[in-house]
């Protein structure tokens, strides 16, 4: 049990996009200091990204499962309700434990379920302490693996949640420098048309399943338009010269 005197800790903690290889020695460090280690299960009960990643370095038994209704993205009630169930059995488990770890695909401060869960938290918990623990993210362990270069000198980087429609994406493609989307896989035939429409598609590379036994690294210029895993990442790398140093 925690000391009255003291406050609990959630640690937000990056596992990566998948590989297990690619959990940093830090946020290893914090799975295995945790009292105990949360990880977001879909209302489907079947084991996801970051559970799977987790039980390469901690016990099943310090693992638990907490669902948060991941695959709801239509019924916002629905969606609120799963949220608060999820934010109180953390803070039961706050109450009863010195530090809790919540794991988390990617990073905990890039489109995370555990911005959610912090912000529930504070309100559950008032004198929590929250720290997170960087991860690395499915952008560049794709740029890693299909040899796509994120930017150089002064590009800018956009990355864009194809959730949030197509012509968001679009806009960003018109512009300057890299543009990377991420949660398109629904979408896929429209992304592929803005590619097409904006000039992008040749260099463009698309991943899903990035390190795991299913994975596929395809240049976007091959995807026909059927729907692919939610979870899809897409590199349009800027447009460049082909010279050193040239966007210095």
């Amino acid at each position: 049990m925690p000391d009255v005197m003291s406050s609990s800790r959630l640690i937000g903690v990056g596992v990566g996009p998948g590989d297990p290889e690619l959990v940093t020695v830090k946020g290893v460090n914090a799975l295995r200091a945790a009292d105990v280690v949360v990880v977001p299960v879909m209302d489907t009960g079947e084991r996801g990204r970051a559970e799977a990643t987790v039980l390469h370095y901690v016990p099943q038994e310090k693992v638990v499962r907490v669902v948060f209704a991941l695959n709801e993205r239509t019924d916002h009630g629905r969606r609120e309700a799963a949220w608060d169930a999820a934010g109180e059995r953390v803070a039961q488990l706050l109450h009863a434990n010195d530090s809790v770890a919540f794991a988390t695909i990617g990073d905990p401060n890039v489109y995370s379920t555990f911005t959610y869960l912090a912000h529930t938290i504070g309100e559950l918990v008032p004198d929590v302490v929250v720290e997170t623990v960087p991860g690395i993210t499915a952008m560049q362990d794709l740029a890693a693996r299909s040899g796509a270069v994120l930017t150089e000198g002064t590009e800018p980087l956009t990355l864009v949640p194809v959730t949030a429609g197509a012509a968001v994406l679009k806009e960003a493609l018109n512009g300057p420098g890299t543009v990377v989307a991420y949660k398109f896989g629904r979408q896929a035939g429209e992304v592929a048309e803005a590619l097409r429409e904006t000039g992008r598609i040749e260099d463009a590379v698309w991943g899903s399943a990035l390190g795991l036994e299913a994975e596929s690294i395809r240049p976007a210029a091959e995807l026909d338009g059927a729907a692919l895993p939610y979870l899809s990442t897409l590199i349009a790398p800027a447009r460049r010269d082909g010279t050193r140093g040239g966007k210095l």
